[in-house]
């Protein structure tokens, strides 16, 4: 058999995508490494801001054009409008950007045994918006129960004997507790209700033309954190996504 026989076995080498597309990474067994460093639980400012420092130097320096990315947890979906990267083999957008979050990641927070899987989600352009109003009530879903968890914890319960409280509990219900305990969940920083967007936005750069000695003005773009997100499913937020979106 020749060598370049072996190219006919690379299962997934013709395997393609079209935009729009999400590709989501998500970090593997997190849980243990953040708590063998001592991170604060539900959420700790210094993991956040590497999560979002990360997906911003994905914007700056992968050399790819995502058009959003969105973060909650220890997951970033980030969503591709135009020709992709790659011609769009799915193998290679998995394997690179999935790789680059885990080298960005270790690089920020100095941790070896950070990684990433990944996963692609082809979409219509009319299910942006849903998918994003899914992660979002996700993120929600894993504020409440997070701070629902640890706040059992910290008042001596067991791990296993917390999660099986948590399990006989409705939403409103880890609501009540939590406010018992002085935790008020609508008033916690809206990054951990609502995730944090990673995107480009317009604005105007003054500057000073020397051959016709006038004042100008030039169109710049520059990537944002946005942390104080409205809800996606709110008219707002379904405005905000459309006009991203749209460039």
């Amino acid at each position: 058999m020749r060598v370049s026989d072996f190219e006919d076995h690379e299962i997934y080498a013709d395997l393609r995508a079209i935009p729009p597309v999400i590709i989501r990474v998500d970090g593997r067994s997190f849980k243990n490494v953040l708590e063998r460093h001592g991170f604060e639980k539900p959420f700790d400012d210094r993991f956040a801001d590497a999560m979002a420092g990360a997906a911003e130097s994905f914007f700056r320096e992968s050399g790819l054009s995502p058009a959003i990315a969105y973060i909650f947890s220890d997951e970033i979906s980030i969503l591709f409008t135009d020709a992709l990267p790659f011609s769009g083999r799915i193998e290679k957008l998995v394997s690179v950007i999935s790789g680059y979050i885990s080298s960005a990641l270790t690089r920020s927070l100095n941790i070896p045994g950070i990684a990433f899987d990944g996963r692609v989600i082809p979409l219509h352009p009319g299910e942006i918006l849903d998918y994003l109003i899914w992660r979002q009530s996700e993120a929600w879903r894993n504020c409440v129960n997070g701070y629902g968890y640890y706040l059992l914890r910290s008042i001596g319960l067991p791990g296993k004997d917390a999660a099986s409280r948590m399990r006989g509990l409705r939403a409103s219900g880890i609501h009540e507790l939590c406010f018992q305990h002085g935790i008020n969940l609508d008033k916690v920083p809206a990054w951990q209700r609502r995730g944090i967007l990673i995107h480009r936005e317009a604005y105007t750069k003054r500057g000073y033309d020397p051959v016709r000695k006038i004042e100008v003005f030039a169109k710049r773009k520059k990537i944002v954190q946005n942390r104080d997100l409205p809800i996606f499913a709110s008219d707002e937020g379904a405005l905000m996504i459309q006009r991203l979106v749209a460039g």
